[in-house]
């Protein structure tokens, strides 16, 4: 299997008669881990404060506004979701049109590894370290889809 932090666009290993994994596709597929790492850890943050019987519950009752931790945890997970499908969109075009190139596996690399840094960052609200974060993973999109739009 190729490995993230390789340069390059490398083979995984694969099964008879599959196609290999790119690095772009191999960092798609972390960034859906992280994506759903977001989710537990804002749904264990927000059952923590308003407890396990409301979460087992209908939900129809009223609750008190989420405490900041929990807060800042649902809108890193909502931010991941508003990149999430343009980085998609980008690794499926550039595999499926055979552009990748070790521009876009490195692009890829940056995009995931900066939502990552992002999540702890926001969670404990590091200002200014949070947005240079989310602005190195923007430039890790950008890479991945560079050559989408500039053949």
């Amino acid at each position: 299997m190729g490995v993230p932090w390789a340069k390059g666009p490398q083979p995984a290993a694969r099964k008879p008669g599959g196609r290999p994994l790119t690095i772009e596709l191999v960092m798609l597929a972390w960034t859906l881990v992280l994506a759903f790492v977001q989710i537990l850890l804002f749904d264990m943050a927000r059952t923590s404060q308003y407890g396990l019987k409301w979460n087992t519950g209908a939900r129809d009752e009223e609750m008190p506004p989420l405490n900041p931790r929990a807060n800042r945890l649902q809108r890193a997970q909502a931010n991941l979701f508003e990149t999430l499908p343009l980085f998609i969109g980008a690794v499926l075009i550039v595999h499926v049109t055979g552009r990748g190139s070790e521009l876009t596996a490195i692009g890829a690399q940056v995009y995931f590894w900066a939502r990552v840094a992002y999540v702890p960052l926001y969670a404990f609200g590091v200002r200014g370290v949070r947005s240079l974060a989310w602005l190195v993973s923007i430039v890790g999109l950008g890479l991945v889809a560079a050559p989408i739009l500039i053949p």
